[in-house]
């Protein structure tokens, strides 16, 4: 079963079935004939075939969802039990919000291939709702976020700090100005993050902890656009002084210096397998161990 729904999720993707049994290092017909197999067990047909495509109906869509947390789940195991006798090694999956996945993690991954080469590391970034909800479903090995989230079968645990500043333009009026008040900041746009973005959360947060309501606000979907509309004299934000740090060293952007700030958040390690592959274990006191960052518990 588990080669059919290798076939089938591959089939799905590539949504054709040549260049599915080029991936799979195997001819059409075979492809076809797994695919058949898996229909008869399921009892319904899973795709829609044309000649100009091959796509999931509604079936297949649900066939889809739960074939790749079984393979997930699957390949898990094969490297728990490789790790009984064998080194440190094997694929790692890992899923990071966008700040902390695009400005610190590619650094620890660096650290990672050259202490264990053997791991194939690979990275998804998006935002914390997205990687929580990949771990959950196994299609994620370790999450690393910041902000809240749903899920209570993921193991959390907080391991890192994260300081935030209200940042704006070089020239902004409010970076010369020797003290900021509540009302100089509501009068601004405020440019924030997405919904479940933890960025986000840690925005409204702030607002609410230094008692500001903003009457106007512009939301973006990634961290580098809201860098350029700032940058472009559109509004302000808060923001990760891990995400700005070469801005700030160009003096592109400049920090507002307010009372009560920076604000801190903190990153999260999330898990839901109870086991964790050696690959996994050196990857987390990597993780929990680096002076890249402040620790939790300093």
């Amino acid at each position: 079963m588990d080669q059919q729904l290798q076939v089938f999720v591959t089939v799905a993707e590539k949504k054709n079935f040549t260049r599915a049994a080029e991936k799979l290092h195997m001819t059409q017909p075979a492809v076809s004939q797994y695919i058949r197999q898996l229909e008869e067990e399921i009892g319904t047909r899973l795709l829609e075939r044309t000649n100009k495509y091959v796509r999931l109906n509604k079936a297949g869509e649900i066939v889809y969802h739960h074939a790749k947390e079984i393979l997930g789940i699957y390949t898990k195991m094969q490297h728990l039990v490789d790790d009984l006798i064998h080194q440190t090694k094997g694929s790692l999956s890992i899923g990071a919000s966008f700040t902390f996945g695009e400005y610190v993690l590619p650094q620890l991954i660096a650290q990672l291939r050259h202490t264990y080469p053997d791991i194939q590391a690979s990275v998804l970034i998006g935002n914390t709702a997205k990687i929580a909800d990949l771990v959950m479903a196994h299609q994620l090995d370790i999450g690393i976020v910041e902000g809240a989230f749903e899920g209570k079968q993921l193991k959390e645990r907080k391991f890192a700090k994260d300081a935030m500043y209200i940042i704006a333009s070089a020239n902004h009026v409010l970076v010369k100005q020797e003290k900021v008040t509540q009302a100089d900041l509501e009068k601004e746009m405020w440019i924030i993050r997405e919904q479940g973005s933890g960025t986000r959360e840690a925005t409204i947060s702030m607002l609410q902890d230094i008692g500001i309501s903003p009457k106007e606000q512009m939301t973006f979907s990634s961290t580098q656009s809201i860098k350029q509309a700032v940058e472009a004299g559109l509004g302000i934000t808060l923001l990760s002084k891990w995400a700005v740090q070469k801005e700030l060293k160009a003096g592109d952007l400049k920090i507002i210096f307010v009372q009560g700030l920076p604000f801190y958040r903190s990153f999260s390690i999330i898990t839901r397998s109870p086991f964790q592959t050696k690959a996994l274990e050196v990857f987390v006191t990597l993780l929990e161990n680096n002076d890249l960052y402040q620790s939790y518990y300093s």
